[in-house]
């Protein structure tokens, strides 16, 4: 069996349910397969075999979903990247991967043509989305009768290698399984109680592990994908209403830009029953202009990774924010010492209650097996069988988990831990902030102080101003911030997460007219 036995099943349930929504495109299940199918076909006659590479550095178009389940029955290794990647990250992607194919788009095409340049790879294999560039026209390769072969049926070989968003130093292949593909989207629909026929927003990126799973989910259980290239307020507005969508999928950031969108309040959001969020965490504020929004049945945050899907969920994210909830299925998590300048075992646990490194069971059906070509990152990661996630977090009465921030993250001022989490969930609720991101300077005295990063929402913010709410919301004076920068926008990746790297570096551009100073 492979996953391609997921839509095979959906085109025989209801073959003229619509599948994909892309603007004016609706397309049924039936036509998506025979697409599917003709792409298939014309990949085999270049010359590709199951477990090839084909690089996708292109967004979420209706072509990208054509192009990873025409993969999957062939047993090719879909392998997709961030199209607006520079052409030093996309060469060693294409190295590292060691593409047998490459599509792309004029989004992608000024970083990916010289990268292209630097790899001996068939002209006929380097496909185009668009009119122009090198390589042969996509349209092309759907001129040919549907695929022939006998449909690839290894449910331990690789079905898919994302990349990781790479915030340190080179990013890292992460193959993933056909089986564990599939059961990272079947527990994903049971944990976020997806329904029969649910309509979903596609706008998380198909390189990044969430948007893979909205694809998957929404073949599992005969929905409808509503697909966006790139996210933008109209757009998303206009498809929510249009399609009445009635599940929102996405990163803390999105929501955030939904909720406090201009004018958004005129727009109709009813059809909207089930949000959920992962990749980042959201703020209690931000929980709390969710509720109000969208006055969910369902609101889940959950908290995983592309190595192992889930860790843990809570589908009741307004009743503890912060809070990931418990262990997903299949799935144990433990909280050990988190010691950068020691290799810390997974039966070091830290007291009930302490705050730690996560960790997570490998056993689980949703793990991957290990790293591409990357021993060394292997070594560090997985430990007798479990997986350090890097993050911070602790366990509360219940035996719930939170999550604190990134164990890299984590401020040590003057003896005292403080975490950047912590800290940007009390500014995050005062009115005069937008956004904010924290993070620790060096200091002569104290090693690190606490540095806080404001996109502010008035005029009136000021560093004298958010320094009172601190202390009115009862944050200890030790873990205040001692300094403040008010910037026009917050670092993020295409995901939507926080770039810590860049503000250390100083990549950001600075407000004038607000007081820095304490």
């Amino acid at each position: 069996m492979n996953l391609f036995r997921m839509l095979t099943a959906a085109v025989l349930r209801e073959p003229d349910a619509v599948a994909i929504v892309e603007g004016a495109r609706r397309v049924s299940y039936r036509d998506w397969e025979d697409e599917i199918l003709r792409l298939a076909a014309g990949l085999d006659g270049l010359g590709l075999r199951p477990g090839d590479h084909l690089v996708a550095l292109f967004s979420n178009r209706y072509e990208t979903t054509v192009l990873y389940w025409a993969c999957q029955a062939m047993g090719l290794i879909f392998t997709p990247f961030n199209w607006r990647a520079s052409t030093e990250e996309i060469g060693y992607v294409l190295r590292d991967a060691e593409a047998r194919a490459v599509v792309y788009e004029d989004r992608s095409r000024a970083a990916t043509e010289p990268a292209l340049r630097e790899i001996d790879l068939p002209e006929a294999n380097i496909i185009r989305l668009d009119d122009d560039g090198p390589g042969r026209p996509y349209r092309e390769l759907l001129l040919d009768a549907p695929y022939a072969r006998p449909l690839f049926a290894d449910d331990a070989a690789t079905s898919l290698m994302l990349y990781t968003s790479g915030t340190t130093g080179r990013p890292k292949g992460v193959p993933r399984s056909h089986a564990a593909e599939r059961m990272a989207a079947i527990t994903c629909v049971a944990q976020m109680h997806y329904r029969y026929g649910e309509v979903s927003l596609g706008v998380m990126p198909l390189f990044h592990t969430m948007g893979i799973r909205s694809l998957l989910m929404s073949v599992c259980v005969q929905g409808r994908l509503v697909a966006m290239p790139t996210f933008d307020l109209a757009g998303a507005f206009d498809a929510i209403e249009a399609e009445k969508v009635s599940a929102l999928f996405l990163v803390p950031t999105m929501f955030h830009d939904i909720v406090h969108a201009e004018g958004g309040a005129g727009r109709d959001l009813g059809s909207v029953r089930n949000i959920g969020y992962a990749g980042m965490s959201m703020t209690s504020a931000l929980v709390a202009a969710c509720v109000e929004r969208f006055k969910p049945a369902i609101f889940s945050n959950f908290y995983g990774s592309s190595e192992i899907y889930t860790f843990a969920f809570s589908n009741d994210a307004a009743a503890k924010p912060g809070c990931a909830g418990r262990a997903g299925m299949g799935q144990v998590l433990r909280v050990v010492r988190a010691d950068p300048d020691e290799r810390v075992g997974p039966d070091d646990l830290v007291p009930q209650g302490g705050t730690g490194e996560i960790i997570a069971s490998m056993d689980a059906l949703d793990a991957f097996a290990g790293y591409w070509k990357r021993p060394d990152a292997d070594e560090k990661a997985i430990r007798d069988g479990w997986y350090f996630t890097g993050d911070l977090g602790r366990f509360d009465e219940d035996g719930e988990i939170h999550i604190l921030g990134r164990v890299d993250d984590m401020i040590i001022s003057g003896g005292e831990n403080i975490y950047a989490e912590e800290v940007e969930d009390v500014l995050a609720r005062s009115p005069l902030v937008r956004g904010v991101a924290v993070i620790g300077m060096p200091h002569e005295r104290w090693g690190e102080t606490v540095a806080a990063f404001i996109e502010p929402a008035g005029s009136e913010a000021g560093a004298a101003a958010l320094d009172r709410h601190c202390l009115d919301s009862g944050l200890a004076r030790f873990k205040r911030p001692r300094s403040y920068v008010f910037v026009a926008a917050i670092p993020r990746s295409a995901s939507g997460k926080l770039l810590r790297r860049h503000l250390r570096t100083g990549s950001y551009d600075i407000l004038d007219g607000f007081d820095s100073d304490l």
